[in-house]
């Protein structure tokens, strides 16, 4: 067989050839691009074959039929190229079990498959195929395992071919089941008549690779399908940026330029044509009147235009009820808190409090140190003294979990708050079923985005009241709008700006760098050699390299020296995921640092990602069904090979999630600083290098800083 590769030195292509073999193990897999390393057994040979490609689906114990060609990698040695391959029974005892028990089938690990192959013997794969129900005759098996293996054998059965299509129109494989999921056996017939349908219904196909998939399916460059996925997709693109809708100018020009190709340059009167008639077929929303300053109408996808109309309907609706107040009694109660607790409420704390009794909606910010936690725990005290009924909420769920222990009284998520249904994939809490509370604290609101926002808006009282309570100054929220910031833009919603910083918070060197980066001024930085007279220390290292290492040492020598656990204290916040001292390195860096393999840790790898019991993990996307929102942080507490699902505790919840969906997860030994808004941290190490050039705004820095509590 070797004797046929190519001779060093000739330029001819090498021939194509024929391989079959048994999967032996996985070297490598990435769940994404299907790129896969494997070792063969072959028949004939007493040395494991290294075979590369791409591949929809692989196991070790699959039998495979190959076609490629040979390849002498320089380090590697001999390799197998594979070009083409398609799947054989196994055709031994030792194959079948190898098979079964690789962990393709749920609910089949190695153990089973033992006891399956040993009653069944080499008719194991007939039986399971044709008389699945005899599998009862096998010891430890039951009826409800057999239901299990049934579903996940015919679903192994029926995803392959859409699999093999799709893997090989440029879809990888896990985005080829997440499509399987959403359309079943309609997959390949809706990919091949609108594959742009894909960047509106399934999760993690967008634009650009819907538009791969079309082109080679044929679909022509200048097709309405293309044009109209085109113009959403770049509305789309400016939401992630925090717009709520694009001027005519902008939109047209940023189309243009998204849909234009080698072999197709756009006109851009066609896509002012296909917008007008979108904008005819409800697909697209036109202002009523031009953008004032730019004399041009405005467009917005539909689902973001009837968010804000509904909001600013839905406000003014709370501000115009009339609230009856005696402002005496109310002066009379500061007073008596001020001498019951012995802490001096400043001038605009007292404002603050007056205001939250005399206003159906208040705006309460603030930086660090000016006294917004007291001053809300105070007004939440004055409501119940009151008689109020309160609710206390948050966007994310360590948020909420500081705001409750910041008032002694229990708070929810937002999404918890407002009751969301899976089932539905709706809210149950809305106008006509408000939130049962006279009185509702949302903290941490400047991460409130426009959607949240409509629907907490839409689920509040008309005759209840409402404090909003954020630092402006950090990062706005993840998902589009500056809600927040826009409201007190507005000069619509009374807000009390608090300024003055208190003078025990004057000691901490993070909360008076904080408000030194606020004021464009340069942080003043103590080396690392004065912990722990300070708590906010600086270490240099000139290049990215350098800073890796630098967090090696922080977490292994410094950081315990203060009495901190680096496992359980630390959060290293970067600017971006790519680079050296990005998320994505630095994540492998400390997970190897802090959670090292184990032979009593399960792990799984995933997109060329270890995922292992004791890791810290967070959700990357909103899960209803799972009740689990973007940026909450978790640790694995199990990886069930056999059951092919991976358990996240969040909190005092256990989550599971099918292998098929990890991609919702990620490690967050080190996450972005966007992530970690309306969360703190005991330590945070923040690497700032010019790699993320682009990043570094003084509210992204100052958003980082400000997530840490004592260094």
């Amino acid at each position: 067989m070797n004797e046929q590769r190519q001779q060093p030195g000739t330029h001819q292509a090498p021939p194509v050839e024929s391989l079959q073999g048994v999967v032996e193990r996985l070297t490598y897999h990435s769940e994404e691009s299907g790129y896969t390393v494997a070792r063969l057994k072959a028949p004939r040979t007493s040395e494991l074959i290294t075979i590369t490609g791409s591949f929809a689906t692989i196991q070790a114990g699959q039998t495979l039929q190959l076609q490629g060609i040979w390849k002498d990698h320089p380090k590697f040695g001999a390799q197998f190229q594979v070009t083409q391959y398609r799947e054989t029974k196994p055709a031994t005892i030792t194959g079948i079990e190898k098979y079964l028990g690789s962990g393709l089938i749920k609910g089949v690990g190695y153990v089973t498959a033992k006891r399956i192959v040993a009653h069944f013997g080499l008719e194991t794969l007939d039986i399971i195929e044709n008389q699945i129900e005899r599998l009862v005759e096998v010891p430890g098996i039951a009826h409800k395992r057999v239901k299990l293996i049934q579903t996940a054998w015919g679903t192994q059965k029926a995803i392959k071919d859409v699999m093999l299509f799709l893997q090989s129109h440029g879809v990888s494989t896990t985005y080829a089941v997440k499509i399987y999921k959403q359309y079943g056996d309609e997959s390949i017939a809706t990919v091949t008549h609108n594959p742009y349908q894909l960047a509106t219904d399934v999760y993690g196909i967008g634009f650009v690779t819907a538009d791969a998939i079309a082109r080679n399916l044929g679909i022509a460059p200048s097709s309405q399908f293309r044009y109209r996925a085109g113009i959403l997709h770049v509305l789309g693109e400016a939401s992630e940026d925090g717009h709520c809708f694009l001027p005519h100018d902008e939109l047209i020009g940023q189309v243009v330029k998204r849909l234009d190709i080698e072999d197709h340059h756009p006109n851009p009167d066609s896509v002012e044509f296909l917008i007008h008639l979108m904008v005819q077929e409800r697909e697209l929303v036109k202002t009523e009147t031009p953008i004032a300053g730019l004399e041009q109408f405005g467009y917005y996808a539909p689902p973001f235009f009837a968010a804000e109309y509904k909001l600013a309907d839905q406000l003014q609706q709370i501000l115009r009820q009339p609230l009856q107040v005696d402002a005496p009694r109310v002066q009379q109660w500061i007073e008596r808190f001020i001498e019951k607790t012995g802490t001096p409420l400043s001038e605009q704390q007292c404002h603050a409090v007056e205001m939250a009794a005399s206003q159906r909606v208040l705006i309460l910010t603030g930086g660090p140190g000016c006294g917004k936690t007291f001053t809300t725990r105070t007004i939440v005290a004055l409501w119940k003294a009151m008689g109020k009924s309160i609710a206390l909420a948050s966007p994310t769920g360590r948020a909420a979990q500081r705001l409750s222990e910041m008032t002694g009284q229990e708070a929810k998520t937002v999404h918890r708050l407002l009751e969301f249904d899976p089932k539905t994939m709706k809210f149950k809490r809305d106008v006509d079923n408000p939130i049962p509370a006279e009185a509702i604290v949302v903290d941490e609101a400047s991460m409130l985005d426009l959607f949240l926002a409509n629907s907490l808006m839409k689920a509040v009282s008309p005759d209840a009241q409402l404090l909003l309570v954020g630092d402006t100054d950090q990062l706005p929220s993840v998902g589009p709008g500056s809600v927040l910031q826009d409201l007190i833009t507005s000069e619509q919603v009374p807000v009390v700006r608090l300024t003055q910083v208190f003078r025990q918070a004057q000691a901490s060197h993070i909360i008076r760098n904080a408000h030194r980066i606020n004021a464009g001024q340069f942080p003043q930085l103590e080396p690392v050699s004065n912990a722990p007279q300070s708590d906010c220390l600086w270490l240099g290292a000139p290049e990215p390299e350098h800073g890796v290492q630098a967090i090696r040492e922080l977490m292994g020598d410094l950081i315990p020296q203060q009495g901190f656990d680096p496992a359980s204290d630390v959060q290293v916040l970067c600017p971006m995921t790519r680079g050296e001292v990005g998320t994505r390195n630095l994540n492998m860096v400390l997970q190897q640092l802090v959670n090292p393999p184990s032979f009593n840790k399960s792990e799984i790898m995933r997109a060329g990602m270890t995922l292992r019991v004791g890791d810290r993990v967070i959700q990357k996307v909103n899960d209803y069904n799972r009740e689990v929102f973007n940026g909450d942080l978790g640790m694995i507490a199990a990886v069930d090979v056999e059951e092919q699902e991976v358990v996240v505790q969040f909190g005092a919840r256990s989550v599971s999630y099918d292998y098929a969906d990890l991609n919702e997860i990620t490690l967050a030994w080190a996450v972005t600083i966007h992530k970690s808004q309306g969360s703190e941290y005991p330590v945070v190490i923040l690497p700032i290098y010019m790699q993320h050039y682009l990043m570094l705004s003084r509210n992204l820095i100052y958003t980082g800083l400000t997530r840490a509590k004592k260094l």
